[in-house]
């Protein structure tokens, strides 16, 4: 399998062809699995959340920053967070709502995966937190993998790195710790923010625009 330059070029993109391309760094969230965040702002206004409060909106962002970047734990998260419920909420309750904007991870993605990692060496690199990081896992393993490392060569999380995306941090990170070309890789991402930061590293990237239907699977000649 090579990327379909007609797909994946375009004016703004530093992508000059498939043949240079020797590895790919993979978002997870909306390119792998499917996210629909509406699904949580549901369950935390059923349980009471007071989302509009000033006190909210003042620590509610800081916060969500914080635990993806490993700043606080789980559990200062769910501490924290509790505090805005009216009424008791227990931790499974938060959980259950936090997780609910992860939805499924289609086959058809684990396949076409797996044929590329026998052509190019293939990276995940996503911005997330320990509560999605375990539930998503648990998902995962029904295509029979214990880890991501066992599809990836390697999973970058920026809960665990302490840096998240677009931060040249993270990229220059994972470039150094792979030991990867920036002109030889490229990485897939369906926010536009990211895509730039990335290219700002001399990384060819592509926005997936997953709001048009666009799936990175589609940015592949099969053979």
């Amino acid at each position: 399998m090579q990327p379909d330059l007609s797909k994946i070029s375009h004016p703004a993109s530093l992508i000059s062809g498939p043949a240079q391309i020797k590895n790919i760094i993979f978002d997870f969230g909306g390119v792998i699995c499917n996210l629909d965040i509406k699904r949580t702002e549901k369950q935390f206004l059923a349980l009471g959340l007071q989302a509009f409060t000033p006190e909210y909106a003042a620590s509610g962002a800081r916060l969500f920053q914080d635990i993806e970047t490993g700043v606080v734990t789980s559990r200062v998260f769910r501490d924290t967070l509790r505090q805005f419920f009216p009424n008791p909420v227990s931790d499974a309750q938060i959980d259950d709502a936090w997780n609910a904007l992860l939805l499924e991870i289609p086959e058809p993605r684990i396949r076409v995966l797996e044929k590329l990692r026998k052509h190019y060496r293939i990276f995940l690199l996503s911005n997330s937190n320990e509560i999605h990081y375990l539930k998503y896992v648990e998902d995962f393993r029904r295509y029979g993998y214990h880890d991501f490392d066992d599809l990836f060569e390697k999973a970058y999380f920026s809960f665990q790195l302490g840096c998240k995306k677009p931060s040249p941090e993270i990229f220059t990170y994972v470039l150094n710790d792979a030991g990867l070309n920036p002109s030889e890789t490229l990485f897939i991402d369906d926010t536009l923010v990211h895509v730039k930061g990335a290219q700002c590293l001399g990384i060819q990237a592509h926005h997936l625009k997953i709001d048009q239907g666009e799936q990175f699977i589609d940015l592949f000649k099969q053979g």
